[in-house]
């Protein structure tokens, strides 16, 4: 046996043991690819060969086979219990107004505080929302579909505040200058 296919099974343990230790499909991909390039060695093929062998068997499988078997292997995984959330329906308990700083929702038994993607919306209590995104320990949520007949578009009444309004007209002074 030539030193070549020595060296080829030496990386395809390596790897397996690697991947073994791991068990995060990192270094299988490896041993495939060192498994062909020792076969190239025992037919005589140069190392150039055996070595681009390696590369490129190495690199398809990642490719092509990766995306598949992680698939397969992490199907099985519980989403966090917030990741969970996300798609769901809940129930508005106060009304959810962004300007004023407002809103919650019941989902699942839990209360949370809510608000919309876009200030100046308010979704009035009773409603059903879908939660879209969490930020933090707030659910950001939009009006079910199913509600859109039903729930007439509600504008803040903090858009007709007049220190809202200042506020938002305000021009940024900068800071005065010290002689």
């Amino acid at each position: 046996m030539n030193q070549y296919v020595v060296f080829w099974l030496a990386v395809l343990v390596v790897a397996i043991i690697v991947e073994v230790i791991t068990m995060g499909l990192t270094s299988i991909w490896f041993a495939g690819g060192a498994l062909l390039a020792a076969i190239v060695a025992i037919v005589g093929g140069p190392l150039w060969l055996q070595a681009v062998i390696f590369v490129l068997s190495s690199l398809v499988l990642i490719g092509v086979t990766r995306p598949l078997a992680a698939r397969y292997f992490n199907k099985n995984l519980e989403k966090t219990n917030a990741e969970s959330l996300i798609g769901k329906k809940a129930v508005v308990i106060s009304a959810i107004d962004n300007l004023q700083g407002v809103g919650q929702v019941n989902v699942a038994g839990q209360e949370w505080t809510a608000r919309t993607p876009e200030d100046g919306i308010v979704i009035p209590e009773g409603s059903i929302v879908e939660i879209t995104e969490i930020q933090g320990v707030k659910l950001i949520v939009r009006l079910d579909d199913s509600m859109k007949d039903v729930v007439p578009e509600i504008r803040s009444d903090a858009e007709l505040d007049p220190r809202y309004l200042e506020e938002q007209a305000a021009p940024v002074s900068e800071p005065e200058k010290e002689n």
